[in-house]
């Protein structure tokens, strides 16, 4: 059935684009996890670990994992919020000193394996991506 056969390739291919991502994180320290952590944040600013969990589709004992490796790391700090059992997530001083050579090595990574797919088929598949999300959610 084409369904199984289309949920089983979207599912290698992500899959095989987290690990050239890794490969090419891994000399950096960082992992894509880590990554996507530090993009949300980059780009959203300030978030509690279940807005993290909300917008990267993880659940909560990765997410704290992975952000117990960034603090140690020194790329994230916990701020207490309002609520005594929330915290906000934040990117450090650090982080935001190592993130244009993180970005760099993400977007050659990007570059790569888009090099030979058309920039309309890219345009078409990111359109059909955003229409399916909106209907799934």
């Amino acid at each position: 059935m084409i369904r199984h056969e289309l949920f089983h390739t979207l599912h290698q291919l992500s899959r095989q684009l987290n690990n050239k991502l890794n490969e090419a994180l891994k000399p950096l320290g960082l992992y894509s996890a880590q990554w996507a952590v530090i993009f949300v944040l980059k780009k959203r600013g300030s978030l509690t670990q279940k807005e993290l969990c909300d917008y990267l589709f993880v659940e909560a004992p990765p997410i704290t994992r992975t952000i117990q490796r960034l603090v140690k790391q020194g790329y994230v700090k916990q701020v207490p919020g309002k609520d005594k059992r929330e915290k906000h997530v934040q990117l450090t001083d650090k982080a935001l000193i190592e993130y244009p050579r993180w970005e760099s090595v993400v977007n050659e990574v990007n570059r790569g394996l888009l090099k030979h797919f058309p920039e309309a088929s890219q345009e078409e598949l990111l359109k059909l991506q955003n229409s399916w999300l909106q209907q799934i959610l």
